[in-house]
């Protein structure tokens, strides 16, 4: 079969191609402005105008007789359902994007997304790493005295954190909590992640009905001050006060909130979808909440051994010592430096089951 010649082109009809390339290039461009992602919704997003386009879409002119087609205005903090352009990462809260919006239907195209600082994810129900919020500064991991705390969470977000190079900032609320009983273990809780150079703050706020105005201010303007403009995460346990604490720092926001089940003394999720929540809806560079769904675990299982010990910034250090370089540090490993810490009474003997539990969970390829 012959064999087709492809057609040589003179300098004109390539220069005037460029110059067509370049001018459906200056369109595009000059209809594009910058956007952050509020909220994600399956295949669409939330995203607020931050800047306007170069060129503003201007309503047409309808006759008198014809009927009113739908229009909408390009506004700056208005709020846009958005489609995603084919071949974009997955994107979250908290993203900074270039995007267009199409005035005669409503709908905005995400086009581009900007480096991201940090990076938050977690597994999906398809056990799939999907992002939870992006370019976020601190993760604030909320516990409190009822439900117990659960020191293997914390732990947890403090890998979490180092590998998303996002700040920890340990909540502990409902403080008024810890004159009962189990308030003597959640004490000496906080001491220890303090001796580790850990901060915290410790709150009080109880569910709207129940808030008085002593409690709803309890460690607030504290909290204020360590949150002030930055883009911060609440995670923690079910139960524990996130909604709570968030409907204390943002009255508007209007997050749902259930009280604690009495017979199984565990929350009960109500937070559906990640969704930032700004400090100054008109200006998002102030700063704001992503509010994150109630769950109990952030999954660990892309991490490798190396990568979680990291996360244990006072273990890592020792793993050197070991015997073995594959020390795999459980109780009963010849030579490990990490136990023989526990033995003289430099480290937590907690800590170093936690890491252990988190390597082996990860070591698991069940997904």
């Amino acid at each position: 079969m012959a064999l087709i010649r492809q057609r040589k082109l003179t300098k004109q009809q390539i220069r005037r191609i460029d110059k067509q390339q370049q001018s459906n290039q200056d369109s595009i461009d000059d209809s594009l402005m910058d956007g952050v992602v509020m909220a994600h919704y399956g295949k669409q997003l939330e995203v607020q105008v931050t800047s306007l386009p170069a060129v503003i879409p201007v309503q047409p002119e309808v006759a008198p007789d014809d009927p009113e087609p739908f229009w909408q205005a390009l506004e700056l903090g208005d709020i846009w359902r958005c489609h995603v352009r084919t071949n974009l990462p997955m994107l979250a809260a908290g993203d900074q994007v270039r995007w267009s919006a199409d005035s005669n239907t409503g709908f905005g195209r995400i086009e581009s997304v900007k480096p991201r600082t940090s990076l938050v994810s977690r597994p999906d129900r398809y056990h799939k790493l999907k992002p939870v919020a992006a370019n976020v500064d601190i993760l604030a991991i909320v516990f409190a005295p009822l439900p117990a705390a659960a020191p293997t969470l914390i732990d947890r977000y403090l890998v979490v954190c180092h590998h998303a190079g996002v700040q920890p900032l340990l909540v502990l609320n409902k403080a008024d909590l810890l004159a009962q009983e189990n308030g003597v273990d959640t004490n000496e809780l906080l001491a220890q992640y303090a001796a580790l150079g850990y901060e915290s703050v410790l709150t009080s706020v109880d569910c709207p009905e129940n808030i008085t105005a002593n409690d709803a201010q309890q460690g607030l303007g504290e909290l204020q001050r360590y949150i002030d403009q930055k883009l911060v995460i609440f995670a923690g346990q079910s139960g524990v006060g996130k909604s709570s604490l968030i409907n204390a720092l943002l009255p508007e926001s209007g997050q749902v909130v259930n009280i604690i089940s009495e017979n199984s003394q565990l929350g009960q999720h109500t937070t559906t979808t990640s969704r930032l929540l700004p400090f100054n809806p008109n200006d998002l560079t102030k700063g704001g909440i992503v509010d994150t769904p109630g769950i109990r675990e952030y999954g660990i299982w892309h991490l490798s051994p190396d990568d979680i010990i990291s996360g244990f910034i006072e273990l890592a250090p020792l793993s050197a010592d070991c015997q073995f370089r594959d020390c795999r540090h459980t109780h009963n490993s010849k030579g490990c430096a990490l136990w023989q810490a526990v033995k003289n009474g430099d480290v937590l003997q907690r800590r170093v089951e936690n890491l252990v539990t988190l390597t082996e969970e990860a070591d698991t390829k069940s997904y």
